[in-house]
């Protein structure tokens, strides 16, 4: 039986490495991300992700200019058999 789920992501930001920029949000193609309101260690507002519908393409991880800040994280559900 072929494995007819789709991958999933999640994007995970690093709030204190954020530098509000806004690359990630002008790069993102679902329009996922967002500058937020809460202020980080730095001093500015770090970018939010909205909690689904990443496709994994890692545009936000690429064009950020800050190591680490962005890192896009495959979905594994409980239970999945290999």
């Amino acid at each position: 039986m072929e494995n007819t789920l789709k991958k999933q992501f999640r994007c995970d930001i690093a709030f204190d490495e954020c530098k509000a920029c806004a690359r990630c949000v002008e790069a993102c193609p679902r329009s996922l991300l967002k500058i937020g309101t809460a202020i980080n260690m730095m001093g500015y507002p770090a970018a939010e992700y909205a909690g689904a519908g990443c496709i994994g393409c890692g545009a936000c991880y690429y064009c950020c200019p800050e190591p680490g800040a962005i890192t896009i994280v495959e979905i594994i559900p409980d239970g999945k058999e290999d």
